[in-house]
């Protein structure tokens, strides 16, 4: 398979391996995959096909996918381009674009968005990342677990539904932390909501912007793309999951900013309360404030000046002035909002 899928590389790069690449697997006639080493070349071996994944953060990969892959120009330059935004072309035999995925760390799949380069003929398929994705880990882990794979298009199929799955997951758990968040506001306690509401939101919302663009693509592989190539994909299951899956992060989507609703408006009922005690509080010591003020005056003719118990008398003044000014306050009602 070497003269197929390396014309163009050096000898070196043929004695050592294909550069950049992450993995590698031969499909047999039977459908079982079997994993090869990336550190050593890939030997042609009739009615098999290949699935090979690259690193695009090495640049040793993009130069040998620039040069060294028997694939279309625009599908080779698209595999190594940093355009971000996905697409489905197609020139030939050959179907190529760029899909959306979950970012892949060691705890799992994460929030943030990541995408996955991929060119795919009869023969062979090859995927690129420049970080590592949730789909393509979990179809590393069937592959080695025995699932069988009968062609590259049921191989991308398999993929885009691990897409899902991992959104789907994703899902489920915001869900339960939006469940968390609603219980603490229930109770009063906004410190994790006004938090966490914010990014929850952020990321629903690009989740359901990307998820509309691939259903659109997937509708129009349906329609379009597969009539002009040999590959079969099984476009409509694709699609009604992610109708679905859309509308489940359309609610969440919804949800949170239900709940950042909720929580604003708790927040300013909470800010009110506590204008309204500061203003009692001022109220009640502002008589007792002016009379402190006038007694304070350093005039000639001040009351209490010449008594011995003057103290006494303007302790009571002040206190008398700020019981009479509370009693106000309590039958006027205002104590009792």
């Amino acid at each position: 398979m070497h003269e197929a899928v390396t014309a163009g590389a050096s000898a070196d790069a043929l004695a050592e391996g294909l550069p950049g690449l992450i993995c590698a697997f031969r499909m047999h006639p039977d459908g079982l995959a079997e994993e090869l080493a990336v550190d050593k070349p890939i030997a042609e071996q009739p009615d098999s096909w290949l699935w090979l994944h690259f690193n695009l953060a090495d640049a040793r990969a993009c130069r040998f996918l620039k040069a060294g892959v028997s694939l279309p120009a625009a599908a080779r330059d698209l595999l190594i381009s940093a355009d971000e935004h996905q697409q489905l072309n197609a020139s030939g035999h050959c179907l190529y674009g760029v899909l959306p995925d979950l970012v892949f760390e060691f705890d799992g799949a994460t929030e943030e968005i990541g995408f996955l380069h991929f060119a795919i003929t009869e023969t062979l398929i090859v995927t690129g990342r420049r970080r590592a994705l949730s789909a393509v880990q979990e179809m590393r882990k069937a592959l080695r677990g025995g699932q069988k794979v009968a062609t590259p298009a049921t191989l991308l199929e398999t993929i885009i539904g691990f897409m899902i799955d991992s959104i789907d997951r994703f899902s489920d758990d915001v869900a339960g932390r939006l469940d968390r968040i609603e219980e603490s506001i229930l109770a009063d306690d906004m410190s994790e909501g006004r938090r966490l509401l914010g990014r929850i939101r952020r990321t629903t919302v690009r989740l359901h912007r990307q998820l509309v663009i691939l259903r659109a693509l997937i509708q129009r592989l349906e329609l379009d793309l597969c009539q002009k190539l040999s590959l079969r994909i099984g476009t409509s299951r694709l699609r009604q999951r992610l109708d679905w899956l859309d509308t489940e992060i359309v609610s969440l989507r919804d949800r949170s900013h239900l709940l950042q609703e909720e929580v604003t408006i708790k927040t300013a009922e909470q800010t009110n309360r506590n204008l309204h005690v500061l203003a009692v509080v001022t109220t009640v010591f502002m008589p007792a404030s002016l009379i402190a003020g006038i007694l304070g005056m350093n005039v000639g003719g001040l009351p209490f000046v010449q008594d011995g118990n003057g103290f006494l008398w303007s302790m009571a003044i002040l206190a008398g002035s700020s019981a009479i000014v509370l009693w106000l306050l309590k039958r006027s009602g205002i104590l009792r909002h």
